[in-house]
């Protein structure tokens, strides 16, 4: 049974950063895609950023620059390294692992960035 558990979401100031973390458990880790996804109140959910198996990163506009996503396969876990936080980067932040045609999800963490 694949399960992903998110941490490090909380309350942080505006130009404040956090470290969000997926722990990966019950596949292989390294084969597959990671992403992070978030989802603001009243909003439709969001791709953020993803990381291919070999490393490849892609990031959604609105965090380039400012966000980073990485992988550690020995530890089955994905970070997302958030910088120079702004108010409407305030929402739950989930993890997804895509593997054989199928998509596993975390049940995400909550920033709320103050301003």
């Amino acid at each position: 049974q694949v399960q992903l558990v998110e941490s490090g979401g909380g309350l942080v100031q505006a130009g404040g950063s956090l470290r969000l973390s997926c722990a990966v458990s019950g596949s292989m880790f390294n084969i597959g895609v990671m992403a992070w996804h978030r989802q603001a109140p009243g909003k439709q959910r969001e791709l953020v950023a993803v990381i291919t198996s070999g490393g490849s990163t892609n990031y959604a506009d609105a965090v380039k620059g400012r966000f980073t996503i990485s992988r550690d396969n020995a530890k089955n876990a994905v970070y997302l390294e958030m910088n120079s936080l702004k108010p409407e980067d305030t929402a739950v932040y989930s993890c997804r692992l895509s593997q054989r045609g199928v998509d596993y999800w975390g049940k995400g963490t909550l920033v709320t960035v103050s301003s």
